[in-house]
C-alpha cells in the first residue's frame, strides 16, 4: 500500500498541470506573510497583504507584482526554485517504502493509517535523507485513490553532521503535512508545520520553523498568463 501510494503520487504529480489561486498564511520567525497566490506556468504571482504584521498598501502590492511579471530573469529563478523543490520532494517521497518499517495501525471506510519507524538497514544517500530517515510517525492514505492525506513525523534522535562539528538537529523536531482533494484527482497541500530545531553551519536550509496554511482554492485556466493572474489576485 505504501509503494502503491508513492507510485500514484508520482504519476499524479507528473500529470498535474493545473493552476490555482489560494489564500495563504505563512508564519516564519523572521518573515511571516498573509497573501494571495496565483499559480501560472511561468511562476507564482503573489499579492502580499501583510508582512510581519505590517499591512502593505495596495499600490505597493501592485508594483511588486508588476516588477515580477516584467522580469524574465526573476520568473526563471522562481521556476528553477520550484523545479528544485519538486525534485527534492519527489526524492524524499521515493524513500518512504525503503527507509522505514511500516505497520498498519487503523482503518476506516475512507482512509488507512500506517505507522513508520526507521529501518536500521537503510543507508541515507543525502543529508536531507539523513534527517528524513531519523523520523518516526504516521501516514494516512485515502483508500479509494491511494493518495496521501496526511504525513507527520518526529525526530527520534539527534542528527549530527561531521560528528556535530558542522551542525546538529535536535531530537523532538517535527513536521506535519495535510492534503485534500480540490478537484477530481487533484490533491493540494493545505497545511504544513515544520519545527526542526538546531543548526547546520554548512547546510542552513535544513533547520526550519514554519507554519503554513492554504485555503480558498479556486482553479484558473491551465495556461493562465501572468497578466491574467495579476488581474485575478488584485480582485481578491
Amino acid at each position: 500500500m505504501v509503494e502503491e501510494a508513492v507510485k500514484v503520487e508520482m504519476a499524479a504529480d507528473r500529470a498535474d498541470h493545473s493552476c490555482w489561486i489560494f489564500h495563504e498564511v505563512d508564519r516564519k520567525p523572521r518573515n511571516s506573510v498573509v497573501q494571495w497566490v496565483a499559480q501560472t506556468p511561468k511562476g507564482d504571482v503573489i499579492r502580499v497583504l501583510t508582512r510581519n504584521g505590517r499591512a502593505i498598501p495596495e499600490p505597493e502590492q501592485r508594483r511588486s507584482i508588476e516588477a515580477f511579471i516584467h522580469d524574465p530573469s526573476a520568473q526563471a529563478r522562481k521556476q528553477e526554485a520550484g523545479q528544485r523543490d519538486d525534485k527534492e520532494a519527489a526524492d524524499l517521497l521515493k524513500l518512504l517504502p525503503v527507509a522505514f518499517v511500516w505497520t498498519q495501525t487503523g482503518k476506516s471506510d475512507e482512509t488507512t493509517t500506517y505507522h513508520f519507524k526507521p529501518d536500521p538497514r537503510f543507508r541515507p544517500p543525502t543529508r536531507e535523507a539523513r534527517v528524513f530517515s531519523a523520523m518516526e510517525g504516521d501516514m494516512i492514505v485515502d483508500n479509494g485513490q491511494h493518495r496521501v492525506a496526511q504525513l507527520k513525523g518526529q525526530l527520534i534522535h539527534d542528527v549530527n553532521f561531521g560528528y556535530g562539528f558542522f551542525g546538529r538537529l535536535r531530537r523532538g523536531g517535527s513536521f506535519e503535512v495535510k492534503r485534500r482533494q480540490t478537484a477530481p484527482g487533484i490533491w493540494q497541500i493545505t497545511e504544513s508545520h515544520i519545527h526542526i530545531e538546531g543548526h547546520a553551519l554548512l547546510f542552513k536550509t535544513i533547520s526550519e520553523v514554519e507554519d503554513d496554511e492554504k485555503t480558498s482554492f479556486e482553479r484558473e485556466p491551465d495556461n493562465v498568463s501572468l497578466e491574467e493572474a495579476l488581474a485575478a489576485v488584485m480582485k481578491k
